[in-house]
């Protein structure tokens, strides 16, 4: 008992720290590195990517944007297929995430089919309902395969099995997205503590907009 006691204890103090030290998550993907010169002196700046723009439609039928995703504060996304063994073991992790930040509006979550031919909006509104989707907060996405393409490989630089179609992506990494659609966290999706590393720094980064 005195433990479970102890551990918002511990997040408390943990996610606190974090703003006394200023802290900040790394930033993945980098795009390249720049040089700029200051009071006379050379300075490299790595500029990292930025998720592109896209408009994809949900299990509702209705189409969403990157903006919908990332504007109100950060996204969760992710790449499925029914016939991947992982795939329950992934919308189970995410089903976590979703509970967790369940009445936190500023994180919404993405999961982005890569079996476009199988998965229609009919069969994307079935997976929502299979794994409790909550309507607004976690969309599941379809869309044609050059579109999925692009997001996968050209902005979340997932790489494609046979290096064409969507349907050949295998991936079991999650990305943490920012508000400024830069990717602050990837994650193995399937494994319980990286899930849990996940939800702490959506509460770092919640709390660093907070604190802005």
């Amino acid at each position: 008992m005195g433990l479970i006691l102890l551990v918002p204890v511990l997040a408390f103090l943990f996610l606190k720290s974090f703003g006394t030290n200023r802290y900040a998550l790394p930033t993945y993907l980098p795009d390249h590195v720049d040089s700029t010169q200051v009071d006379g002196k050379w300075q490299r700046d790595t500029v990292f990517h930025q998720i592109g723009d896209f408009r994809l439609p949900a299990q509702s039928g209705r189409e969403v944007s990157q903006a919908e995703l990332a504007d109100k504060g950060l996204y969760v996304a992710s790449f499925f297929q029914t016939g991947n063994a992982n795939y329950q073991r992934l919308n189970t992790q995410l089903m976590r995430v979703q509970e967790k930040f369940r009445r936190e509006p500023r994180v919404r979550m993405a999961s982005f089919s890569v079996d476009p031919t199988h998965d229609s909006v009919a069969v994307l509104s079935r997976y929502a309902e299979q794994f409790g989707a909550i309507a607004g907060k976690w969309f599941f996405l379809t869309g044609d395969e050059a579109s999925l393409n692009k997001v996968a490989a050209q902005e979340f630089r997932l790489p494609l099995i046979d290096g064409s179609t969507s349907g050949s992506l295998n991936s079991q990494q999650v990305f943490l997205v920012d508000k400024d659609r830069r990717v602050r966290g990837i994650y193995n999706g399937t494994s319980e503590k990286e899930i849990n590393r996940l939800m702490t720094e959506i509460e770092v980064l919640l709390y660093t907009y907070d604190h802005e």
